[in-house]
């Protein structure tokens, strides 16, 4: 009897720790949870940011909130969108390595749009996707973290652009290791659509395709737009 009250006691601690961690993991729901970091940011020169955020490192689940600048102050346009980032969560601030499936932390600049169709309903600059179109992710070539042309490059390894699965139908380039480009520190961190809301990414920042359009017709380059990405604790210590 002694054994069995000890196993379901042990039971119950698992369970209970279990939903405890599952709770702390949990990403934030309401603009109040990032309340505090929208009346931090002291960031002059943009007026328009995403924030992904979640609460600990290890989740590949956040929710993205829409920030505009009014005046002195950042408001928020909408209610919390859900999304998911890389297999394995948020890399610790200047931590992003290629392949590790890990989505980087920092402040971003984003200026580019992309897509399948010739044109998109967005303020944003924009460029096609076509079948020849690649991005390099061969940390030992040249052109490592560059939209590149298939004829143009002598890289052994890659990423289609124009992939069968359209979750690059609609998507922008976060501008992470660009300038300069660091061999090895991660390519390819794109905000686009998701394969599916459970679903994790290997690195980028995806969300359904309907927020995606939603996004793309909101940002302004005229605003800079900047995404911010990280734990709360991580975003808090950025922008101090």
């Amino acid at each position: 009897m002694k054994k069995e009250k000890t196993l379901i006691t042990l039971i119950l601690y698992i369970f209970f720790a279990f939903l405890f961690s599952a709770a702390d993991c949990s990403p934030f729901t309401r603009m109040t949870d990032v309340k505090p970091i929208a009346d931090a940011l002291k960031i002059n020169d943009s007026s328009q940011a995403l924030i992904v955020t979640n609460n600990c490192p290890e989740s590949s689940f956040v929710n993205v909130f829409k920030l505009e600048k009014k005046g002195s102050h950042w408001e928020k346009i909408q209610e919390s969108i859900g999304g998911v980032i890389g297999r394995k969560g948020f890399a610790a601030l200047g931590e992003k390595r290629e392949g590790d499936g890990k989505t980087p932390s920092g402040i971003f600049s984003l200026q580019t749009a992309f897509g399948y169709s010739e044109s998109l309903r967005t303020k944003m600059p924009y460029r096609q996707v076509l079948a020849d179109d690649l991005w390099v992710d061969d940390v030992k070539a040249d052109d490592y973290n560059r939209w590149v042309k298939k004829s143009e490059t002598k890289a052994t390894s890659y990423e289609k652009m124009r992939r069968e699965d359209n979750l690059y139908k609609y998507g922008l380039i976060v501008e992470y290791n660009t300038a300069p480009v660091i061999k090895g520190s991660g390519s390819a961190i794109f905000f686009h659509i998701w394969r599916g809301e459970n679903i994790p990414t290997e690195g980028c920042i995806a969300v359904s395709e309907d927020n995606m359009i939603e996004i793309l017709d909101w940002l302004d380059p005229q605003a800079r737009p900047l995404i911010i990405m990280g734990t709360k604790n991580t975003i808090e210590r950025l922008i101090q």
